[in-house]
């Protein structure tokens, strides 16, 4: 382990790796504030579970718009540099919300102010998160190519662990602090964050990169959305796609053709003309490599994977420690569980199911959230009471399978989305994947807080949620309806 850290030091530098295992044990240690936040909403606020549902929803809606921000930073550079000045404002962006609740009670105390607070917090969150995988993609470029998968193996471990400890903490946190403490101590992590920012050197591109981009990228990224099936095309050997295949080739002159009014020449036209050209050209390329059929048809299916199923988690929450009781801490620890599920659902995967085909694997995720959904509908009945089951097993048991299944639906997620990137935009068009991903499942929020409030359930009155979990049961077997959508060949590992 020192031996392989030491050869990871010797390859990016310590500030590098200091700079990406902060970033990403950040990202996890957010559930140490974010169980904060679900308890101001529904004590200090008292919000409605649909009603803090909602809240929630609209807080993360900027995760669903992450090619923006890379497109952005790939585009206009700042002062010369296309990824420390993005890190900056992203990390002021997470920063100050943070500071300004803890210290400002009216503004953390009223519904509006919260949100819009949250939602900038969620902004910077996100921007860091792609400007920092962009980082890495440069840092493993041709030299050090072969310690991508250790650079990313670090990264999971660094977000892995952060989650950890921020589950076990907010517990206790909760427990003993005020909620503004809470607030004014996480903020210590994105302070450490901008002042890490400093220890990073970056070349200063220049004006140079705006012409590069526009006159180089803008034929690679044509012919790498040209290339889409080609990419896809070593775990998918099905007729279908080796004629769609063909019929993409032959159109390949024409639209390389039709692409060059897009380039920018290197001397002429002002800087935001090479701006605005630039974020043109990325644009449309983007768009068009997401339209290829095998690019579009597994990505919708991910889509309705979450649209179709209501998530009743918040209002799950409401029950949890309402009606059964059950203290932070011990909420804490099932988010432990529920971390713990996340790495036993990767160990399976990676040693069990490489080969098996994804459709299969989608399917019996479904029918095993099915299941897990039939666990919630026995402990709201109450018919594990009468058993003599307590309810802590039943929520602690039901979080580690939960979030290992859904670990299953993930797996197939990140593999079809490495298959299908396209050269030239791989990390534009993986963001883009993974915004379409965060979309469905704000969506799926707002269907689930649609039906708390059709249903009436509300905090203290929880008369018709076994109905709205039993809605949620029926509704996760939709996507199988849909799993033609998924290369019918596809597995994880290439062919």
């Amino acid at each position: 382990m020192i031996q392989w850290m030491q050869r990871l030091r010797i390859a990016f530098g310590a500030s590098f790796l200091w700079l990406v295992c902060l970033i990403y044990f950040t990202q996890g240690f957010r559930s140490f504030v974010w169980t904060a936040v679900s308890y101001q909403q529904k004590d200090r606020l008292k919000l409605s579970p649909s009603a803090s549902q909602f809240v929630s929803s609209i807080a993360f809606f900027p995760w669903s718009i992450k090619p923006l921000y890379g497109i952005l930073s790939d585009c206009i550079p700042i002062r010369g540099r296309k990824r420390v000045p993005y890190l900056v404002i992203a990390t002021v962006l997470s920063l100050l919300p943070w500071l300004v609740l803890g210290q400002v009670s009216f503004l953390r105390s009223s519904k509006v102010p919260l949100t819009i607070f949250l939602t900038v917090q969620n902004l910077g969150s996100a921007m860091a998160d792609v400007v920092v995988d962009a980082m890495i993609a440069e840092a493993v470029r041709v030299e050090r190519a072969s310690f991508a998968g250790d650079l990313q193996s670090i990264s999971w471990m660094a977000m892995a662990f952060g989650g950890i400890c921020g589950s076990l903490l907010g517990g206790y946190a909760l427990t003993n602090l005020q909620i503004e403490n809470i607030f004014l101590l996480f903020s210590i992590l994105p302070a450490m964050q901008l002042f890490s920012c400093g220890l990073i050197k970056e070349d200063d591109v220049g004006g140079k990169v705006l012409a590069d981009f526009s006159t180089k990228n803008s034929s690679e990224m044509e012919n790498g959305s040209n290339t889409a099936l080609d990419a896809a095309n070593f775990s998918v050997k099905s007729k279908t796609i080796t004629s769609r295949k063909k019929k993409t080739q032959r159109k390949s002159k024409k639209r390389l053709h039709n692409t060059s009014k897009f380039q920018v020449p290197e001397k002429d036209g002002s800087l935001v003309s090479r701006w605005f050209q630039s974020l043109r050209v990325a644009s449309s390329s983007l768009l068009r490599a997401f339209r290829q059929p095998i690019i579009l048809r597994p990505m919708s299916w991910f889509f309705l994977a979450h649209v179709t199923v209501p998530n009743l988690s918040t209002v799950m929450f409401y029950y949890q420690t309402e009606f059964l009781n059950l203290e932070a801490s011990f909420l804490g620890t099932v988010r432990v569980v529920g971390w713990l599920g996340l790495m036993l659902g990767t160990l399976i995967y990676n040693r069990c199911m490489k080969k098996m085909k994804l459709r299969r694997i989608l399917m019996w995720a479904h029918i095993g959230l099915s299941f897990l959904s039939l666990l919630d509908m026995v402990l709201v009945s109450r018919t594990s009471a009468a058993f003599g089951i307590s309810d802590k097993f039943m929520v602690l048991g039901g979080s580690a399978l939960a979030d290992a299944v859904n670990q299953f639906k993930l797996m197939p997620f990140l593999i079809l989305s490495g298959q299908l990137c396209p050269p030239g935009i791989e990390g534009t068009l993986f963001a883009l994947f993974m915004s379409i991903n965060n979309f469905g499942s704000t969506l799926g929020s707002f269907v689930g807080a649609g039906l708390a409030s059709a249903l009436n359930i509300s905090s203290g009155s929880f008369d018709n949620l076994l109905l709205g979990v039993g809605i949620q049961v029926v509704c996760t077997f939709i996507p199988v309806a849909f799993l033609f959508l998924i290369p019918k060949d596809a597995t994880g590992i290439s062919a």
